[in-house]
C-alpha cells in the first residue's frame, strides 16, 4: 500500500493492523472502503504530522471534493499519544473514532489497553460497546506490503 510505505519513510512503523473491507458510515450510497490502522513512532508534531499526511493523500490521487464521499484514500490520525488538541482542522482524538466500527476493530487489533484520553476508557471497551453495526470483514494483511526498516546492532 502506497499510503504505507510514504509513512514509513518519515515515521517509524510500530504497528500494522490487518485490512478490513467496510461498509460506508454516513453517506451510504457509495462503494465499501478498504481500512486498516497503523501505530506509527514519530517526533513529528500532530499539526505537521497531518500536514504530512494530506501530503500523502494529494500524491495519491485525492481530491477533496465531496465530505464523507468516495475518495482516494483518507489518512486520519486517530490518537497522538494522550494528548487532547482541538485547533481549527485539527482535533484529536478524532472526534469521531469512538463510534465507529471501521477505526475501532482494527484499533482493537493493534493496540487493545490503549485508553482513549478524552473518555478514559480502553480502545477494546469502546469496540465492545459500540453500537455501530456497520460491515467490517478482515479481507487480508499489509505486513509484508510495505518495506521493512532494519536496525542493525553491534557489540564491540
Amino acid at each position: 500500500m502506497r499510503a504505507v510505505e510514504a509513512i514509513s519513510d518519515f515515521a517509524k512503523i510500530k504497528a500494522l493492523s490487518s485490512i478490513y473491507e467496510t461498509e460506508p458510515v454516513d453517506k451510504e450510497n457509495q462503494p465499501d472502503f478498504i481500512n486498516c490502522v497503523l501505530e506509527i513512532e514519530t517526533s513529528i508534531p500532530p499539526f505537521d504530522l497531518l500536514t504530512f499526511l494530506q501530503g500523502i493523500e494529494t500524491a495519491i490521487g485525492r481530491e477533496r471534493t465531496e465530505g464523507q464521499g468516495p475518495r482516494v484514500i483518507d489518512l486520519d490520525i486517530i490518537f497522538y499519544d494522550d494528548l487532547v488538541v482541538e485547533i481549527e482542522d485539527l482535533i484529536i482524538p478524532h472526534p469521531r473514532a469512538h463510534l465507529r466500527r471501521f477505526v475501532l476493530e482494527p484499533l482493537c487489533e493493534i493496540a487493545p489497553d490503549f485508553i482513549h484520553p478524552g473518555l478514559k476508557v480502553s480502545v477494546c471497551e469502546l469496540f465492545n460497546n459500540l453500537r455501530d453495526m456497520k460491515r467490517v470483514v478482515k479481507v487480508g494483511e499489509l505486513s509484508t506490503a510495505y518495506p521493512q526498516k532494519s536496525t542493525a546492532y553491534s557489540q564491540a
